[in-house]
Parts: C-alpha cells; structure tokens; sequence
C-alpha cells in the first residue's frame, strides 16, 4: 500500500445512509412511524433529507441508499422522492450496523466491484457542509487504494462518556492519522485521560471502505452472518428476494460493525490494521437528546438566558436554561432553571437537562406495558 493512497482502479462512491434507529431519547415526539431521523430537529428539512443532501453532490441519486426499518419505511420512501424505492431497504428485524451495511456491501459488490461504501447516521447535524465533503471525498480516494477502512473522528471538546474513542497514532500523508484502537463508551475517569492525551477522537460512525474489503473483513471476523448476507443479496432484483430477506435476515448476529470489524482489525496493531481516521472539523454534532438539542441551538442562537422555547407564545422570569417545546401553547416559565418540557397531543414529558439522557427509559416501559399507541 502506499502512503499516498493513489487508487489503482476508478471507483464509484455509494453512500449508504442508516436509519433504523427507533430515537427513543427524543420522546414523546419521536415515535416508532416517525422516528428522529424524520424530524426537523435543525430546521425545515428532516434530519435525514439534510444528509441526503449533503451527500448527493458526492454521488448520484441512483447510488445513494438507505436501511431503514419496517416502522419507517413507508415515510423515508415519502421524504426522499428523489431515491428509487429499490435503493431503500426495510429491515425485517433489527440487526445492528454491521449487517445493516454488510448487506448493502455484499448487493453492491454484485453489480460494481469497484464500488466504495460510505457508511453515514442519518440523524447527524453537519455545520461546515462544504468541508464535509472534501474529508468525505479525501476518505474515498484513501478506502480505494487498497483494502483500508477510514473513520471520521471528531476532536473531543470535553470527556464525553456517551461516545466512543478512537485512539490514533502518527499522521500520515494528507493528515490521515493511522488507529491504534477503538474504545467503547468509557467510564468519566477514562474519558478524562484520552481528552487529555490529545491523540484520541470521537468515534462519528462515519466510515468509507470499498465493498470488497468490508465483505473479506465480514467473512474474516462473521463468518456466519456474512454468508446469510451473502445468500440475500444473490436474491436482490429477483422476485424472490423479500421472502429470503424476511426469512434469512434476522438469523444474523445482533452486533455493530464497530465491535464485528473494528475492534479486532485494530487489535492487530497499527501498523498491520489498515485502518486510518481523518480527523473532522465541519461542526458535528449527534444531537443525541433533548439536552444535546437545547445546548446546540443555545450555541446556534445564543440566547442571554439560555432558554430555548419552540411555543405559540411564552413569557420567562427568573428563569435559566429551559428547553420548552410546546407548540401549541403560549408558555410562562417563573422561577425555573435547567427543565427539559416536551408536549405532544397525547403526552408530556417534564424532566431535567441532566435527566434527559434517561428518556428513553420511558419507552422501554411504554413497550413493557404494551401501550402501543405511545411509542
């Protein structure tokens, strides 16, 4: 491999876009027929029209594609006419990221052996567009010289214990920084040592290999659930393929790609791992709850009392740092520091900013209790 990584061949970019999640920290207003990603959480446009639309510049509508999940197809389909419904495929069942994208790679690689995959969330704020695109494109060029991985990094502003880590090594050619290791969620001592290191990153689950190299590393490191995939994607365009994708699909192993691939790709060693992280500056952000959503428009909008209020009207006295959603009502807030208020037709969540990363601890018991019509 060369350091320069000059690709051999022409490749073609395919961005393949994952949207299963259920957001359940986002409650009461994401539920399962419309969930995070089919929000507009950052404007007018959903969460995942605002990623399509990054990426198309990148690659055409004919090459972008998006897992999803049966709850949401029907609306993703609805939201993104530009796509091809062939190009957006509903998981019978949820298996994790690494046979989310494993079956993209396996159908792609069928049809264009020189296909790189861009593995992208769909539910991810990106503020310097235009920026993303040149670490995007400088990720492709590096995923199709040879049988590399590259991760997006993004440099850790304070010890998040909600993110994973990558911890990088010696920069190479163009800035790329080979990985050492990956580190799950740490605990905040952890977090606090790898902030201060300076050579560690958060992990953006942003990833570009080509199709070939992520299928050898699924049959290197999965060997059975790569050949389930392998087995749906021969099915793919035949008439046959929903029966054998409903049928052979949730045999696979419930597992991330990060712990599938990953992990034990870097634990060979930086110098054999063959992965390498770019590390990002284009304005990441995950908005992963209410809180992560009041701290990012309190940035966007710099509001004096850090109230964020989304009301038919609201008035505030003495009161610092609420986040108020609320729509449909005018809303007075006295004396109160630090609430998180949600309002839906059917429901009202009243919580903290600190709390609000438990949310999702109120659909888990909405699910226990079968009250269907609340998730």
């Amino acid at each position: 491999m060369s350091e320069g990584f000059v690709p051999v061949v022409k490749a073609n970019f395919y961005p393949v876009i994952l949207a299963g999640g259920r957001g359940t920290r986002f409650w009461p207003v994401s539920r399962k027929r419309r969930a995070k990603q089919l929000l507009a959480l950052d404007g007018k446009r959903t969460m995942i029209q605002q990623a399509v639309a990054r990426l198309l510049p990148l690659a055409p509508p004919n090459r972008c594609w998006v897992i999803t999940n049966q709850d949401s197809y029907r609306e993703v389909i609805r939201q993104l006419p530009r796509l091809s419904k062939r190009q957006i495929i509903a998981e019978p069942a949820g298996r994790n990221t690494a046979p989310a994208i494993g079956l993209a790679a396996f159908i792609l690689l069928r049809s264009d052996p020189t296909a790189v995959i861009g593995m992208f969330p769909s539910d991810h704020v990106i503020e310097l567009v235009q920026r993303y695109r040149q670490l995007v494109r400088q990720g492709i060029a590096i995923a199709a010289a040879d049988e590399n991985i590259v991760v997006l990094g993004i440099r850790p502003t304070r010890a998040e214990t909600g993110y994973g880590y990558i911890e990088t090594g010696p920069s190479l050619d163009g800035g790329a920084l080979r990985v050492r290791r990956f580190t799950e969620k740490p605990d905040a001592a952890r977090a606090s040592t790898f902030l201060a290191a300076g050579n560690y990153y958060w992990n953006s689950g942003m990833f570009l290999w080509s199709a070939r190299t992520l299928t050898n590393a699924l049959r290197e490191h999965l060997p059975k659930t790569a050949a389930i995939l392998e087995d749906i994607a021969a099915a793919f365009g035949t008439k046959r393929f929903s029966a054998v994708f409903r049928r052979l699909y949730p045999k696979c192993e419930n597992i991330s790609v990060d712990y599938a691939v990953l992990e034990p790709r870097s634990a060979k060693g930086a110098r054999h791992s063959n992965i390498f992280c770019l590390p990002a500056d284009f304005g990441w952000s995950d908005l992963g709850s209410w809180t992560a959503l009041h701290e990012y428009r309190v940035a966007k909008s710099k509001p004096r009392d850090g109230n964020v209020i989304s009301a038919a009207g609201s008035f505030t006295l003495n009161s610092i740092g609420n986040y108020f959603h609320v729509p449909d009502k005018f809303v007075a807030a006295v004396g109160v520091d630090n609430l998180v208020v949600v309002e839906t037709a059917d429901a009202l969540l009243i919580t903290t900013r600190r709390g609000a990363q438990d949310v999702g601890k109120v659909v888990k018991y909405l699910d226990e209790k079968k009250l269907h019509k609340l998730v």
